[in-house]
């Protein structure tokens, strides 16, 4: 039951949004200079805005690299009385949401703000109509006089989320700071305890929501797909869902499988050396 999105126009006018806010950043374009010839870096990243003027009244906005593993419709009943809701621990890493080394962060945003308010990008409910453009044009007026130099334009579509929602000071439900401590879950790959049984996961007895592949290449698991016999966390389950519907297309692997982060040593070589692979 898979829907693509037909309207360009509709994906256009949300990454003119961001060309927008990006051209309000004194310095986004010469750090940008330093990875990539594009005028605006990873610009695809915001067509999840899309999803504020399309079909859905309510939403639950996923990165592709994350396994969906529980009903949601605990996240969809919080929409019920807050703005957006999500479930994550990015409010720990602050530095990869805005620049804290923006004196005029703490002016725009207050400490318990950064502390409870901040979420990832990869994961998160909200509502169609949740940003018109009368308040965008606001938004985009407090970036001009200053503003915008307190994000980060390294992951931009996730500083721009939360300068979005933050600075519109939307009620925010984040499950991980809700719920009691012994009943929360983290979610993402990089978590190494979390137990499988079955088909599910389990951090100390609680079920995950979600499991986010965060940080592993999308070709790594197309390697994975096409039978190299590579290692990473959690690949099991993942190999489970990808082939759930079509368990006889499932590679099968010889032998024991390689690290996935592990190079090869004539690898090694040619990345020394500079040489193509």
């Amino acid at each position: 039951q898979v829907q693509l999105c037909q309207d360009s126009s509709l994906l256009r006018h949300w990454e003119q949004q961001a060309m927008r806010v990006w051209d309000t950043h004194p310095t986004a374009q010469e750090r940008w200079a330093t990875v990539t010839s594009d005028p605006y870096y990873r610009m695809g990243m915001h067509r999840r805005f899309a999803a504020f003027s399309g079909p859905f009244d309510r939403f639950v906005y996923m990165d592709a690299d994350t396994l969906l593993l529980s009903d949601i419709t605990p996240i969809f009943d919080q929409l019920a009385t807050h703005d957006w809701v999500v479930y994550d621990f990015q409010h720990y890493d602050p530095a990869h949401v805005y620049d804290c080394g923006s004196a005029k962060l703490l002016e725009v945003f207050s400490p318990t703000q950064i502390d409870r308010e901040i979420f990832c990008a990869g994961f998160y409910a909200a509502k169609r109509g949740i940003f018109n453009q009368e308040q965008l044009d606001a938004l985009l007026a407090y970036l001009q006089a200053g503003e915008a130099e307190i994000l980060y334009c390294m992951a931009p579509d996730q500083t721009i989320l939360n300068y979005w929602v933050m600075r519109s000071q939307l009620s925010v439900y984040n499950f991980a700071l809700q719920l009691p401590q012994e009943k929360a879950t983290g979610c993402c790959v990089t978590s190494c305890h979390f137990e499988q049984q079955d088909d599910r996961l389990f951090d100390r007895g609680n079920p995950l929501t979600y499991l986010h592949y965060i940080g592993l290449s999308s070709r790594l698991f197309q390697r994975l797909c096409e039978g190299e016999n590579l290692d990473f966390p959690y690949r099991d389950l993942f190999l489970h869902y990808r082939y759930l519907r079509d368990p006889h297309r499932k590679p099968q692997y010889i032998g024991k499988p390689r690290p996935y982060n592990q190079r090869t040593l004539t690898e090694r070589l040619l990345t020394k050396f500079g040489l193509p692979r």
